[in-house]
């Protein structure tokens, strides 16, 4: 599989990605128990969308000295198409979080924590499904129908408007997790783990860590074939994929208090996804120049949101 990507780009990408990752654990802080401001939220959340674009440019930039004009527009365009729909589909996972959340009653102190180890194991866990993905890809390219059908259906249950869950006492997991392990009936504080009369706990905090890194796999399904059909390149896939991620715990608080207020958002993403699975099913029909994908993603995001804020107002009025 052709790919931009060599030893010492993916180097100095994870060189980028660890420092981000610094500044934001770090940088991203409030006192204990209080909640996060909604404009702190915003500006952090800015301030990662302008890395992604500054990163993007960056991309631009190297490739355009090293391989040429052409293909570096290409792939910058696959980097920015790769990301918006990845951070589209991401809000998604944002809000089965405050579902999860509200459900333990878990507090912002606390919910600061979770994120941290859940974006962590998100950039791990999609960094591996990533390369597998590509792996098969490039060893069985028929895979790409599958993937083109699985987000077609997909696609098609967010437009009937098939929501999650809402009884997260329903999950599966979390019934076989009660089942097999021991768990103390509140919180201690921010311990995953404590001894009790020579027994080792699970808290209830431990519960929530796992099904926040669950919900992220059950994800990965969704977003990892969206992007394939965007591009092939593994380099690309990655980097659009983890900026993604990055910056995702300021996009959480950011949208805690908007999470009714994006009506028409299941319906804006079921029809990404349609678009997206169909495009990969037509591959050897017909190849879509990735400005279109581009431009369409772009479209309807914004067209999504001037439908959600105006219902909005009719619902205040």
């Amino acid at each position: 599989m052709e790919s931009i990507g060599n030893v010492w780009l993916y180097l100095a990408f994870f060189g980028i990605v660890t420092v981000m990752l610094l500044i934001d654990f770090l940088g991203f802080k409030q006192k204990q128990d209080q909640d996060v401001p909604i404009r702190q939220a915003a500006y952090w959340s800015v301030a990662w969308v302008t890395a992604a674009i500054v990163f993007g440019g960056g991309l631009w930039l190297y490739l355009q000295q090293t391989i040429g004009t052409n293909i570096a527009n290409q792939k910058t365009m696959e980097y920015f198409a790769g990301y918006l729909l990845e951070k589209s589909l991401a809000i998604d996972n944002v809000f089965v979080w405050l579902m999860i959340f509200a459900a333990f009653a878990i507090p912002p102190a606390l919910q600061r924590k979770i994120l941290l180890y859940g974006v962590l194991g998100a950039i791990v866990l999609r960094t591996i499904f990533i390369f597998i993905g590509a792996w098969f890809v490039q060893e069985f390219s028929w895979v790409l129908y599958i993937f083109g059908a699985f987000l077609v259906y997909t696609g098609f249950k967010f437009l009937k408007g098939q929501e999650q869950e809402s009884n997260i006492e329903d999950n599966i997991l979390l019934k076989w997790l009660r089942k097999h392990l021991r768990i103390t009936p509140q919180l201690e504080g921010n311990k995953f783990f404590v001894r009790q009369n020579g027994l080792l706990w699970a808290t209830p905090l431990f519960l929530v860590l796992v099904l926040v890194e669950a919900s992220d796999v059950i994800f990965a399904v969704d977003s990892i074939p969206a992007i394939f059909a965007v591009t092939t390149d593994p380099f690309i896939v990655l980097t659009a994929n983890l900026m993604a991620i990055l910056g995702l715990r300021a996009m959480f608080f950011l949208l805690a208090g908007a999470a009714t207020k994006l009506h028409y958002l299941p319906y804006g993403l079921g029809i990404i996804l349609l678009f997206i699975g169909t495009k990969m099913l037509l591959l050897d029909v017909f190849h879509m120049p990735i400005w279109i994908s581009l431009s369409f993603i772009i479209l309807v995001l914004s067209i999504t949101a001037y439908l959600s804020l105006r219902h909005n107002k009719r619902q205040a009025e």
